[in-house]
């Protein structure tokens, strides 16, 4: 089933968030045809965190970004969490979730 739409809980001050997987968002979205959603933990607070809290990696002080999918019948799939190390590690894991089975059977 193809996602309604893709969140990226992310910070503005991350170099592993912006502007790296902003654009590794938006070329998703792009591919999967449908539209995405930023939520800054800075700004959009509550929902962000339950977001995380509910469907992703959770933790006091969890990591960002974290990128999830939205189905139309409600159902949410975390996919994607950065890294702490360098940016470098996280861009090479948002190529691997490109190249994927997962990701190009939510391509057809």
């Amino acid at each position: 089933m193809k996602p309604k739409e893709i969140s990226l809980v992310y910070a503005t001050w991350c170099p592993h968030c912006d502007p790296l997987s902003v654009e590794e968002t938006k070329k998703m979205s792009k591919d999967l045809g449908v539209p995405f959603r930023l939520l800054d933990i800075d700004k959009a607070g509550k929902e962000a965190d339950d977001l995380v809290k509910n469907y992703g990696d959770d933790a006091e002080d969890y990591l960002v970004p974290q990128v999830f999918l939205e189905f139309p019948d409600g159902r949410v799939e975390h996919i994607f969490t950065g890294f702490s190390e360098d940016p470098k590690i996280t861009k090479r894991h948002w190529d691997d979730l490109f190249r994927s089975n997962y990701y190009k059977s939510l391509k057809n």
